[in-house]
């Protein structure tokens, strides 16, 4: 057995290498890292963003926490409301500076984001006068799209067969930017391609079954542990969710690296070669 694991990156090299990527990356354990804070910090940065928004940006975010939380029922009842509190109440009970704080608070998703991106790509960090602008603009990009992924994904009214293709250029396309921006410019577009492509068919994938899966177990999960049923389950998806995009931007760079796709994409293989790069 050990002389077939060792044998194994040298009789298939990208399986080998992917292997390995895994490890480095510590998949599970940065998947959950982002999970966490985006539970606990760009989830309330989310709300705060919406109850100042417009009607249609509260019922975008009200769609999103329902499709991909499985959050429904009298959780969902208690969103709306908060959501339709008059922007007078809201202001009182925020404040400017309590929105600003959460909204601030809620980069420590960025920078968790960015030392997978750079883990991914064996970049050192980034210094933060280099990043802090990106950690912000990132975060915002993200919520906004959070906040119009549900009528992408039904294309608009005008249903799946429009919404699917539209949710699957749009995720690429935000994953591809994520990168870029996040890595400071550090690794140029061609080669990140790859690892955005396989974000954006996560995003598909993890919608359709989101669909199927979480209202079953959001109940299962309220049955068994009451209110608090829907912060074990959505917790759990997010984890899911993030494994996936880790994965991706993980096995992204294993692909660009192939002969064949470093040719076309211009990936250079030879160690270090992204330090500094711009």
């Amino acid at each position: 057995m050990a002389a077939t694991a060792k044998a194994m990156p040298d009789q298939v090299p990208m399986v080998g290498r992917a292997v390995h990527q895994l490890l480095r990356v510590s998949l599970l354990d940065n998947a959950t890292r982002l999970a966490a804070q985006a539970f606990l910090s760009a989830l309330p940065a989310l709300f705060v963003v919406a109850v100042f928004a417009p009607a249609t940006v509260r019922d975008g975010v009200t769609n999103t926490l329902r499709d991909q939380l499985g959050v429904k029922g009298a959780t969902q009842e208690q969103v709306r409301q908060v959501m339709s509190a008059p922007h007078d109440e809201v202001a009182q009970s925020f404040g400017a500076f309590g929105a600003l704080v959460t909204l601030l608070s809620a980069t420590a998703l960025s920078r968790a984001m960015q030392r997978v991106c750079e883990r991914c790509w064996e970049l050192p960090k980034s210094g933060t006068r280099v990043a802090a602008w990106r950690w912000l603009a990132w975060l915002m990009v993200w919520l906004v799209f959070l906040v119009f992924q549900a009528p992408i994904r039904e294309g608009f009214g005008v249903g799946a067969w429009l919404g699917v293709p539209l949710i699957f250029v749009a995720s690429t396309a935000l994953w591809w930017w994520t990168q870029h921006l996040l890595l400071g410019g550090r690794v140029r577009w061609y080669p990140l391609l790859p690892g955005a492509l396989l974000c954006g068919a996560a995003v598909v994938g993890l919608g359709i079954a989101a669909k199927y899966y979480l209202p079953g177990a959001v109940s299962r999960s309220i049955t068994k542990f009451g209110p608090y049923g829907v912060v074990f389950t959505s917790l759990s998806w997010l984890i899911v969710v993030f494994t996936a995009v880790t994965l991706a931007i993980a096995l992204g760079r294993v692909i660009s690296e192939e002969p064949v796709a470093a040719q076309l994409l211009g990936t250079p293989t030879e160690p270090g070669a992204w330090g500094g790069r711009k």
